[in-house]
C-alpha cells in the first residue's frame, strides 16, 4: 500500500506538473549544475496553508532530490529550527522572520509565496478593529505572529496597542478554545482555525488578510532557508525554490486535486479545509507581489511599535537573497 500511495503521489505530481507546462526535461536539467546535495529538510505542521511545501514533495524528485524530509515543527518554531539547522527550508509570515534577522539569527528568505492565510476573529460586540479598544485579545504566546499582526493592525488605526488592548495569553489553552468559550473577544487564526470557527458558527471575521488592504497587498508566507545551506547549496537552494513555486502554481490552477493529494499524504486530515483554504487565499502572486516591499513594509510598521531596531533597509540587507527568485521568474513565466 505505501508502494501504490507513493506511485499515485508521483504520478499525480507529474499529470499536473504536465497540464500546467511546468516539467523540465532531462536536457534542461542536464545544462545545469550538479546538486551539492540530494537531501533536503523541510518543516511540517497542521498549518493547510502551507500546502505547496508539502505538494512539492513529487516536484523535488523531479529536481534530483532523493532523500526528502518532512521534520515536525510548531508553527511558532519555525523560524527558530530553521537558524538551528533543524530544517533547511520552511515558510513562515514576515512578522515573524523580520525579528529574527534583527536578532542576527542565520535566515535568509528567499521569496514570497502567498498572500492571506490569518482572519482576525470577534464576538457580537467587535465590528471592526477600531472596536478592540478595551476588549480582550487571545494569543498563544507574547510576541507571536498573531500577537504582531493584530499589534500592527490596532496601530495601523490608531490605537496604543499595549494599553487599549487586554491581551490574554495562557499556554495551556488554545486562544481559539476561549474564544469559542466566549472567555475572550478577539481572536487571530490561520487554516484551518478560520474554516473551524466557520464551521461552528462562531465570531465573524473583522479582517481577512486575503482581501483586506494593505495586509492583502503584501505576502503572508515566505520562503526562508538556512542561511549556511543557501550559501554552501546554491544550485539545490535553486531547485528547491523551484519545486515549492510550481507547487504554489498549482495550489492556484488545480486547487482540488492539490487539496486531496495533501489529504491522502496524511499532511492535513481534512479535505473541505484544504480546498476551501486553497481557494480563498492567493497562491497565483509570487510573481506579481515584490517581496522585498513585504519585508519593507512589515520592518517599518514593526520597529515603529517597538518589535525591532534595525532599519527595512538593514533588515532586507542582512537576512533577504533575490537572485534565485529573480532567476526563477525569467523561467518560470506562465
Amino acid at each position: 500500500m505505501p508502494m501504490m500511495q507513493s506511485r499515485r503521489r508521483f504520478l499525480t505530481a507529474v499529470a499536473l506538473a504536465s497540464a500546467g507546462g511546468l516539467l523540465r526535461g532531462p536536457r534542461a536539467l542536464a545544462v545545469e549544475e550538479q546538486l551539492e546535495t540530494t537531501t533536503v529538510r523541510l518543516n511540517k505542521n497542521p498549518g493547510v496553508c502551507i500546502a505547496p511545501l508539502y505538494f512539492a514533495e513529487e516536484l523535488l524528485r523531479m529536481e534530483g532530490f532523493t532523500d526528502i524530509r518532512y521534520v515536525e515543527i510548531p508553527p511558532s518554531a519555525n523560524t527558530e529550527a530553521i537558524a538551528r539547522g533543524k530544517v533547511d527550508f520552511a515558510p513562515d509570515y514576515a512578522p515573524a522572520l523580520i525579528p529574527a534577522i534583527d536578532a542576527g539569527k542565520p535566515i535568509t528568505v528567499l521569496g514570497g509565496v502567498m498572500v492571506g492565510c490569518y482572519e482576525l476573529f470577534g464576538n457580537a460586540g467587535v465590528r471592526g478593529i477600531a472596536d478592540l479598544k478595551g476588549k480582550t485579545v487571545g494569543v498563544q504566546d507574547w510576541g507571536s505572529t498573531e500577537h504582531v499582526l493584530v499589534t500592527l493592525m490596532a496601530a495601523h488605526v490608531g490605537l496604543d496597542p499595549a494599553r487599549d488592548l487586554r491581551w490574554v495569553t495562557d499556554p495551556k489553552v488554545k486562544p481559539i478554545e476561549l474564544f469559542v468559550q466566549g472567555k475572550i473577544d478577539a481572536f487571530m487564526g490561520f487554516p484551518p482555525q478560520p474554516q473551524e470557527l466557520r464551521t461552528r458558527h462562531v465570531g465573524h471575521v473583522i479582517v481577512n488578510s486575503a482581501v483586506d488592504r494593505p495586509w492583502s497587498d503584501y505576502f503572508c508566507c515566505m520562503q526562508m532557508g538556512n542561511r549556511e545551506f543557501v550559501r554552501t547549496h546554491p544550485v539545490a537552494t535553486k531547485r528547491v525554490l523551484r519545486a515549492i513555486l510550481k507547487a504554489t502554481d498549482l495550489c492556484a490552477t488545480e486547487p482540488a486535486r492539490v487539496a486531496r493529494q495533501i489529504v491522502d499524504s496524511g499532511f492535513t486530515p481534512r479535505y473541505d479545509y484544504a480546498l476551501q483554504t486553497l481557494r480563498e487565499n492567493g497562491y497565483d502572486k509570487w510573481r506579481e507581489y515584490d517581496a522585498e516591499d513585504t519585508i519593507r513594509f512589515y520592518a517599518l510598521r514593526m520597529r515603529d511599535v517597538g518589535f525591532i531596531k534595525s532599519s527595512p533597509q538593514r533588515i532586507i540587507a542582512d537576512g533577504t537573497d533575490w537572485r534565485f527568485l529573480d532567476e526563477l521568474k525569467r523561467e518560470l513565466k506562465t
